[in-house]
């Protein structure tokens, strides 16, 4: 089953969904991690609902930090700009299919700290959620 996954995210970093950017946007952000030196930009458009219309990523990194913000970009054209917020690093990790060791979770969730900062200007590291038992 890993091996399913490993292609799947091979095949968004060699095929990234949404990358580029938009000449007209509602929303931007761009940051980095600065322990590998990975880099990612966002663009929004946002629609009269409050919803993204439009997301386009563009950046240079690794292929976990370039295939996440791919995978991810399909799952949030759709969502509601005030979610983008509350989402955890468990909702970057679900997507993923695969475990990331300690030393690539930052790589993987590049691209949700950009969306929250475009969408709410935190730009802090996203955190697992409280899991209650």
């Amino acid at each position: 089953m890993d091996e399913l996954y490993r292609d799947y995210i091979l095949d968004h970093y060699k095929n990234p969904r949404n990358f580029g950017e938009l000449e007209r946007h509602d929303l931007e952000w761009h940051d980095h991690n600065p322990l590998c030196g990975d880099e990612l930009g966002v663009h929004l458009v946002v629609d009269e609902d409050g919803r993204i219309a439009e997301l386009r990523f563009h950046g240079q990194g690794c292929a976990i930090s370039q295939a996440a913000a791919s995978i991810t970009s399909e799952e949030l054209i759709g969502m509601r700009v005030d979610e983008i917020p509350d989402l955890s690093a468990d909702w970057v990790m679900d997507h993923l299919g695969i475990d990331i060791s300690p030393t690539r979770r930052k790589c993987a969730l590049l691209s949700l700290k950009v969306m929250r900062g475009a969408t709410g200007g935190d730009a802090s590291w996203p955190v697992a959620a409280e899991r209650t038992a």
